[in-house]
């Protein structure tokens, strides 16, 4: 489910970038200046095109994805814990790559001793 949610959301992140690329540059931020259509010096408002509707409904449904994968991740992560989530060995107190060192046991007692003497 997570997955299929994360592809959405990729998905809907590269349109909302290629549509606001896409769009007629309009000048001045914030709505001021720019472009005038027909009735958009008399309202203040300009008029609805079919990419700004467009890019309203993928800007909404990139936040709802966004809560979603939220959600998701707060659900997964409740359910386990850091502790729990610890490898351990049957003893718990050691980790189980621990076991590929050599240990007094298995070490020979002294590689010294097992050395042929060299005559000079």
């Amino acid at each position: 489910m997570e997955n299929v949610v994360l592809i959405i959301h990729l998905l809907l992140a590269l349109s909302l970038i290629g549509i606001v690329l896409l769009q007629r540059s309009e000048g001045g931020g914030l709505g001021l200046g720019g472009g005038g259509g027909g009735g958009a010096a008399k309202t203040g408002r300009s008029a609805g095109t079919a990419m700004g509707k467009l890019t309203w409904i993928l800007a909404a449904a990139f936040i709802v994805t966004s809560i979603s994968l939220t959600v998701i991740a707060a659900q997964k992560a409740a359910n386990e814990s850091v502790i729990s989530g610890a490898p351990a060995s049957a003893e718990g107190s050691v980790p189980a790559g621990s076991d590929l060192l050599p240990t007094l046991e298995t070490a020979p007692a002294d590689a010294a001793e097992e050395e042929a003497p060299r005559a000079d």
